[in-house]
């Protein structure tokens, strides 16, 4: 007769169809209690009580043998489980064989495990009633969790509205879930693997290949902006995540690419460009209405030199016959210079109010400063107010679009004027004062103080809200809209109190290379 194979060399299945009599069974039993982890135990048929359970039960479950012989295997069922069970027991069939089931098992201290069980029933060989259920048992909670978990993050994968990409090591694609199928235009495409190139454009594939992918190698992770496109090449920009998954040895097993679609987004902040464009642009014209007085009266200056110098000529010279360039060379010339000055007062009014882009150059800041209050002069000795500046000639160029510097400087050299006026003087004059120094960090600081009666605790917080004015008459829109210009050319603007009285207003523009 052939001799069985030794217990170590067959698995549990083997080993359970192999159990023919008592003695074999109790043998048998005793090699795979002795050489296997998992639990060996044997029960009655009817109401699953322990009669034997392999020394592994103390390990699995907590329990000694001794302990959990005679316990019933439906009293440490999960509640969840057991009902279940009890209904499908009468009908499994165990003369066909083997039957494995997965359940939660109640420990001795309480908590619950995961047990994933083969059976088989001992049956009497004249009557073929089952005498006896013998059971293998092996702890599966790591991998039911693993599961579980796999199912859930599989669920995230498919309900998120971020376009989700895994890649192969070799940049190919192996799966898209739904938004990015749907976002790519993949939805009725079949598809196995192809190259992550056909997902990103020209320029974004080289971002990733040079920064993206070398960086998650490295440190795990990469984050950035680029450009995906669908089947039609169509952009899309995205913020996207790039993680590089690692095995439990360490080696790098596969790429997740994240990617939040900024459509939305980059069409939001364009629509807010423009919407800032034409709050500036309508600043400008308010500032501009503000000065149109002072305006008036530059032009009313040339425009009457021009008139006299000319009925001079007209009175001096009536009913002559004759004129040598000699007697009208004076007042003609005078005219012209006269004219050349109105119109450059009328083109830096035009060059100011002008809706355009934004043109960042470098700027020397000293000289668009005396050009703006050479600007707003009028309107200064309209209000009995000196501006007083003394430029430093040695200074750095900043970078700066010109026009919306002026609209800045001339916002706060107007303010300044009128804040000044505004107070109680005994004084002639009220005096407002301009500098230009070095600041911190590569950077130019521009001072104007002014000698009003400074800014109350409250308005100092809301001084740079949109729609908040300290002036009866004002839109509350100068300072908000100085300071985000300002601040898109990566600088500051605040406010402080002089300790002699007054206010100081002050920004940083950066200095070019």
């Amino acid at each position: 007769m052939k001799k069985p194979l030794p217990m170590k060399n067959r698995t549990p299945e083997e080993g359970l169809t192999a159990l023919t009599d008592d003695a074999e069974r109790n043998r048998l039993l005793a090699e795979m209690a002795e050489q296997s982890t998992d639990m060996i135990s044997r029960h009655t048929p009817e109401d699953w009580l322990f009669i034997y359970a392999s020394p592994a039960v103390t390990h699995l479950l907590g329990y000694t043998v001794e302990e959990i012989v005679g316990i019933s295997a439906y009293d440490l069922y999960h509640p969840d489980d057991v009902e279940d069970f009890r209904l499908r027991a009468p009908t499994v069939s165990y003369d066909r064989g083997l039957y494995t089931h997965t359940y939660r098992f109640r420990c001795k201290d309480g908590h619950y495990i995961w047990l994933e069980s083969t059976s088989r029933t001992i049956r009497d060989p004249e009557t073929n009633d089952i005498r006896e259920i013998l059971v293998v048992s092996r702890d599966a909670t790591h991998r039911i969790m693993a599961d579980k978990a796999s199912r859930r993050l599989a669920r995230v994968l498919e309900s998120t509205q971020d376009l989700v990409i895994f890649a192969n090591l070799d940049f190919t694609v192996s799966h898209l879930n739904e938004a990015a199928r749907k976002a790519l235009e993949m939805e009725c495409m079949e598809y196995s693997s192809f190259p992550l190139s056909r997902l990103v454009t020209e320029k974004g594939l080289a971002t990733l290949m040079d920064e993206g992918f070398p960086a998650a190698k490295e440190t795990g992770s990469w984050r950035g902006e680029l450009a995906m496109q669908n089947l039609n090449a169509s952009r899309i920009p995205v913020l996207l995540e790039l993680l590089a998954h690692r095995s439990l040895h360490g080696d790098i097993e596969y790429f997740s690419l994240v990617a939040h679609d900024l459509t939305e987004k980059k069409a939001a902040e364009d629509q807010l460009k423009q919407y800032q464009a034409e709050i500036d642009h309508a600043s400008r014209l308010v500032t501009m209405g503000e000065l149109a007085s002072s305006l008036a009266h530059e032009l009313n200056q040339p425009l009457s030199a021009m008139v006299n110098y000319l009925r001079g000529i007209e009175r001096r010279f009536a009913g002559k016959p004759t004129l040598s360039w000699s007697d009208i060379e004076l007042p003609i010339t005078r005219s012209i210079r006269t004219a050349l000055r109105a119109g450059e007062i009328i083109h830096r009014m035009m060059d100011f109010t002008r809706k355009q882009e934004p043109v960042v150059t470098r700027l020397n800041l000293p000289d668009l400063i005396g050009e703006m209050i050479n600007f707003c002069e009028s309107t200064a000795e309209r209000h009995n107010v000196s501006v007083v500046f003394e430029p430093d000639l040695n200074l750095p160029d900043v970078k700066g679009d010109r026009v919306q510097l002026e609209q800045v400087v001339l916002n706060l050299i107007v303010n300044a004027v009128e804040a000044s006026a505004s107070a109680d003087r005994r004084d002639d004059a009220a005096i407002v004062r301009v500098r230009v120094a070095p600041h911190e960090s590569g950077q130019l600081r521009v001072e104007v103080e002014d000698q009003g009666r400074g800014i109350s605790e409250v308005d100092m917080s809301r001084l740079f809200d949109r729609f908040f004015s300290t002036k009866e008459t004002g839109l509350g829109m100068g300072l908000a809209i100085s300071r985000s210009l300002v601040e898109n050319l990566g600088g500051e603007l605040w406010a402080e109190n002089l300790p002699t009285g007054g206010a100081r207003f002050s920004f940083t523009l950066n200095i070019t290379d």
